[in-house]
């Protein structure tokens, strides 16, 4: 099993999916833009992925700024990145061996 939050916009995303062709893994594709993780979810990715809610913000985005996130609390953020998935970065990577946020994108190799 494996999937990746997935941009197609995102050349970093790209990339990451890439990486998973070219190691035989054939990934669940979620357009997260379209199909949004909930709340509880991004809970889990983000737990899993073993990183602070901050680090799975994206702060250039145009969100960020308009709802004034950067004095914010995880809770407050978990919000807005759920009421706001472009606030998501990306892109995860879940596998049977763990959960990564490909940034750096060698980082997804410790879960192939």
């Amino acid at each position: 099993m494996a999937r990746i939050y997935h941009n197609p916009k995102c050349s970093t995303s790209r990339k990451t999916l890439d990486l998973l062709r070219e190691n035989g893994i054939e990934p669940e594709i979620v357009l997260y833009l379209k199909n949004p993780p909930t709340r509880a979810e991004l809970v889990t990715l983000i737990s899993d992925a073993g990183i602070e809610v901050s680090k799975a913000v994206r702060k250039r985005e145009s969100a960020y700024a308009e709802l004034n996130l950067a004095e914010a609390d995880d809770d407050q953020l978990l919000d807005a990145m759920a009421a706001n998935p472009i606030l998501i970065e990306r892109p995860f990577v879940v596998t049977d061996k763990g959960t990564r946020l490909a940034r750096p994108i060698e980082s997804v190799n410790e879960i192939l």
